[in-house]
């Protein structure tokens, strides 16, 4: 009611990896992308468009992950990047470490790595490697 919802999701999913694909290499996206699959390589938006990335808890991802707006239930291996927002659901399970301007974590949500705020400012020299 007095806060503004500027961490809601996109209801739209532009693009459906299933749970039975296997994809090996680098995917670049917009919209919104839900992974049901495993996904060995880094993933990431162009700059001009925020995008949504929906890992779901068969999901895996092995590489770098960088979005606008993250909703994790499955497994990450490789650091993460939330410009806005990041939301760890209960199966979610993080190794590397995970930067974020505004993070929700769920009891049961796991991460081995470091959480490294973001702040409101990109930081000026971005060492993230992502």
């Amino acid at each position: 009611m007095f806060f503004k919802k500027s961490n809601r999701i996109q209801n739209t999913i532009a693009t459906l990896i299933g749970a039975e694909t296997r994809i090996e290499g680098d995917v670049h996206f917009s919209g919104g992308l839900r992974v049901d699959g495993v996904i060995r390589g880094n993933i990431s938006e162009p700059n001009a468009s925020p995008s949504t990335l929906i890992l779901s808890e068969q999901g895996r991802i092995e590489g770098a992950v960088s979005a606008s707006k993250l909703v994790i239930n499955g497994k990450i291996i490789g650091p993460v990047k939330a410009n806005q927002f990041i939301e760890l659901q209960a199966k979610a399970h993080i190794t590397g470490d995970v930067y974020y301007k505004s993070l929700e974590m769920h009891t049961g949500a796991v991460i081995e790595g470091k959480l490294v705020y973001l702040g409101e400012h990109e930081q000026e020299s971005d060492n993230t490697g992502l």
